[in-house]
């Protein structure tokens, strides 16, 4: 009885064991497969928007491996199920029938003459890495293969190893095979092709220019009479496919979008190798062109450098990304900098923002007069780009001819520190200093933008522009975003407002309105180079130094922006907006479609009263004024200063006062009266302007306002005085103004007369270092007096 007992005993422990040993092997199995199976590196892929091909990368192994592609072309599944795996949809991983044909035909020819290897089990050689022909690996693949089958569908299992197969020298996958072999994509391949790369995993080495090739065309022939065979493929397509000749050597990849590919590697935060970008292909080759031609000519002048941006406006989906000139062989040319991503001086770029700002505050209204003339604040003195002056000018056409001085005023009246806010909130994210640092210089160019940031910001503007209808005049700060460079990005939703955002859209329509008449002074004759039926707003650029040459154009449609320049820094005399950057803008215009223009607003305007002359609102001495439409906050504009009441003599000729004339002699009339030093340029430009006439002579007067001002130098100015080329120390020219045009004006230094002068009011000067005070007298006794510095010359 014990014998028996024990031998329950053992037969209980076996059981147990066995049972231990087959729930272990159990989860082995199951447990045998990893979350991925294939960890290996690859080449970073973009495609543009409709799935073709514009950038790779050699992965970090250096294999052409493109990512992973659940789409595999039936073409290549009828190949590769009739060449390898005939029964693939019908075995579990492992097939018999396979097995023992290749165990028969090996044992007949006394050797290994054929594989009984599913393309499951050639899956699982891929992922383990392991070549081994051996009889304890033959069996670790079928019992892998198996598992697999088991958690992937057939489709997905054809997926992994047409993504992962070689095929031939450092090509790993389908797709990079298709476009190393054929320069397109694996969908695109013909029978013939994809014949040839179906018999390539089975001997990669069979591709290699000048070897083999007999070889690999009887392999693919004989694959295209199974197709036949097997009904894939009719008589005449096998005739056809086998007259198409080899692939020879490896082609290279296209390089169309070399720059938002790069863009792409760096921002990529979810380890995406491949993403289908919003860019249009044929638009981005194009683009490319133009700007390979144009540099081709600009470095000519050592211009080395060139980019361009193309946006829709509605999305803001990136349609052409040139990042820069593609010449990576020469290394001088540094075409490997993506200029759109990098922070440039815009020049007078962002203008129209502080324009659209100004209109939506109520600070000005769309053509009021701003004053240009010589300015000086502290020791910072701007100047136009051409040197000349105006005296006043709407700022309208401040802002079609890019003055700079008025722009400053501008500036100065908004305040630096709101437009450094304005510009962050409207998109523009590289002010990564403080306002202060950048002060009055901003809006010149002082800072640094990125085209990416700018463009999106106009975009943004021409967003909000076309939705003000349907969006009741209202803003959606969602309309206020980034542009998009993929298809899965998206923008955050924001609710309708009326205050989040700094612009309003009748504002932006009146800046787009100016912007369709820009030009640089001096430059009248070049602009027109470039009129076209299309309505465009455009803006240039041109930073100090002549470093950087801009052009942003916008449409309801489309935003380009085109950069000029050398990545280095480098300045280049010519290196200016409007003669580089603006004909390169207009022929990529030229590719886009011409559209109506911006709707005029519908919603949040007002009509007020405005002065034809003063562009401000019209006061009760305005003389001329109109109806105008106007941005909402117009009613906070100042009234019109500049129109006064004057008393005239019984001829007109004359001034007067009660003290000299009978009120019922008097006229009465409004003038147009602008300073002494806005006048002094005005009526050089302006010939209609009238000056106000004299006193009458013996006429007692108790002149209100300036009859005398200094134009130069500005109030506590610090003048630093150069040498000459003969190394002595120039001159400082003097200037000022006085109503009368006639008028003497006697000038002393610190108390000591130093001359005369009547019509034409300048002095050349030439003070000690140090602070002095310059005193101006006219005949009747007016005076001024300004306090200024000469600085010491650096040693």
């Amino acid at each position: 009885m014990k014998i028996i007992a024990f031998i329950k005993q053992k037969s209980a422990l076996r059981k147990k064991i066995s049972g231990f040993i087959i729930i272990s092997l159990l989860i082995w199995f199951w447990l045998s497969l990893p979350k991925k199976l294939f960890n290996t590196p690859t080449s970073y892929v973009i495609e543009d928007a409709n799935g073709n091909l514009l950038n790779a990368t050699i992965a970090a192994d250096g294999q052409w491996r493109f990512p992973y592609n659940e789409n595999v072309p039936q073409k290549f599944t009828d190949c590769i199920t009739t060449f390898e795996d005939k029964r693939f949809f019908k075995h579990p991983g492992v097939d018999p029938v396979s097995i023992g044909r290749a165990v028969v035909k090996n044992i007949k020819n006394k050797g290994v003459v054929q594989g009984g290897s599913t393309i499951t089990m050639q899956t699982v050689r891929l992922w383990k890495k392991d070549d081994k022909r051996s009889l304890w690996n033959k069996l670790k693949e079928s019992i892998l293969a198996v598992r697999i089958e088991m958690s992937y569908s057939k489709k997905e299992i054809l997926a992994l190893y047409a993504s992962n197969a070689p095929f031939g020298s450092n090509v790993v996958g389908l797709d990079a095979a298709a476009w190393r072999y054929y320069g397109r994509s694996a969908d695109k391949l013909s029978w013939g092709e994809m014949a040839t790369l179906a018999v390539l995993p089975n001997a990669p080495a069979l591709v290699h220019p000048g070897k083999n090739r007999d070889v690999l065309l009887k392999k693919r022939n004989a694959l295209l009479d199974k197709l036949l065979a097997a009904e894939k493929i009719n008589k005449s397509s096998c005739d056809l496919a086998k007259l198409e000749p080899l692939p020879g050597a490896p082609i290279a990849l296209p390089q169309f979008a070399p720059h938002l590919l790069q863009r792409f590697k760096k921002a990529n935060k979810e380890g995406l190798t491949k993403i289908k970008t919003t860019l249009d292909g044929t638009l981005q080759k194009n683009v490319a062109r133009i700007i390979q031609q144009h540099q081709s000519i600009l470095k000519g002048n050592g211009i080395n450098n060139a980019c361009a941006l193309v946006l829709d406006v509605e999305t803001g989906n990136t349609l052409a990304y040139v990042g820069n000139i593609y010449e990576p062989l020469n290394k001088e040319m540094e075409s490997d900098v993506d200029v759109i991503a990098a922070p440039r001086s815009p020049g007078s770029a962002l203008k129209p923002i502080l324009y659209a700002a100004m209109l939506s505050d109520g600070l000005i209204l769309p053509n009021s007069l701003i004053a240009d003339v010589p300015t000086q604040i502290g020791s910072y003195a701007p100047q136009n780009f051409d040197l000349s002056y105006d005296g006043a000018v709407p700022a309208s056409k401040a802002l079609a001819r890019s003055l700079n001085i008025p722009a400053v005023k501008l500036l100065q009246q908004y305040k630096y520190q709101r437009l450094y806010e304005t510009l962050q909130q409207c998109g523009i994210s590289t002010l990564n200093r403080s306002a202060d640092t950048y002060g009055l210089s901003l809006i010149l160019g002082g800072c640094e933008v990125t085209m990416w940031d700018i463009a999106g910001t106009y975009a943004s503007m021409a967003r909000t522009l076309s939705h003000q209808t349907k969006n009741y005049g209202k803003i959606n700060s969602e309309d206020f975003h980034p542009p998009k460079y993929f298809t899965n990005q998206t923008t955050v939703n924001h609710q309708l407002t009326t205050n989040n955002l700094p612009l309003d859209a009748t504002s932006i329509y009146f800046t787009f309105q100016a912007m369709q008449e820009v030009m640089r002074p001096g430059e009248e004759g070049l602009w027109q180079q470039f009129t076209s039926s299309q309505k465009i707003a455009w803006k240039t650029g041109t930073s100090f130094g002549f470093r950087d040459g801009w052009a942003i154009g916008v449409t309801p449609k489309n935003v380009v922006a085109v950069w000029v320049g050398n990545t280095d820094g480098e300045g280049r005399p010519g290196l200016v907006g409007v003669q580089t950057a603006a004909p390169i803008l207009f022929d990529i215009f030229r590719l886009l479609p011409n559209i109506n223009w911006f709707e005029k607003p519908k919603y949040n305007f007002t009509y007020e009263p405005v002065c034809r002359q003063s562009g401000y609102r019209a006061n009760i001495d305005c003389a001329d004024v109109d109806t105008a439409f106007l941005p909402p906050n117009a009613l906070k504009a100042p009234l019109c200063s500049y129109h006064k009441i004057i008393h005239l003599d019984a001829t007109g000729t004359y001034r007067v006062t009660a003290d000299c004339e009978s009120p019922s002699q008097m006229q009465h009339k409004s003038w147009f009266i602008l300073s002494p030093a806005m006048e002094y340029y005005y009526k050089q430009k302006n010939a209609d302007y009238k000056i106000l006439p004299p006193y009458k002579p013996g006429c007692p007067t108790t002149e209100s306002g300036k009859a005398i001002e200094l134009i130069y130098p500005q109030p506590d100015a610090k003048i630093y005085v150069p040498l000459e080329v003969s190394g002595q120390k120039g001159n400082t020219i003097f200037t000022a103004a006085h109503r009368r045009s006639s008028a003497k004006i006697f000038w002393s230094l610190d108390d000591n007369f130093i001359g005369t002068t009547q019509n034409f009011h300048q002095m050349a000067l030439n003070p000690a270092p140090g602070k002095h005070i310059i005193t101006l007298v006219d005949e009747s006794g007016v005076s001024i007096s300004r306090q200024f510095e000469i600085l010491e010359k650096e040693n």
